[in-house]
């Protein structure tokens, strides 16, 4: 009878470590999605921030463009303002 308790508690032990394992794995598995998750918005918003930086920038280009347009525009017509 003691071999068979003995056997039944070696068994069970033997389970729950199985159970165990396999419950470690699906939290290892899980982890690993949600990094992957993690991962993959933080790429789209560094993207996106790319995205927006770049935009900003040919506003700026295109406002500096207009600005220097104006400005040789006024120096011009000073300029001819002075000959008359």
């Amino acid at each position: 009878m003691k071999k068979f308790v003995a056997l039944a508690l070696i068994l069970g032990l033997a389970a729950c470590g199985h159970k165990a394992q396999n419950e470690a794995s699906e939290a290892a598995d899980t982890i690993a999605a949600d990094a992957n998750a993690t991962m993959a918005e933080a790429v789209k918003d560094t993207n996106a921030a790319d995205n927006a930086i770049g935009a900003g920038e040919a506003t700026v280009d295109n406002a500096a463009d207009a600005a220097r347009g104006k400005a040789g525009e006024a120096l011009k017509d000073a300029g001819n303002e002075i000959e008359d």
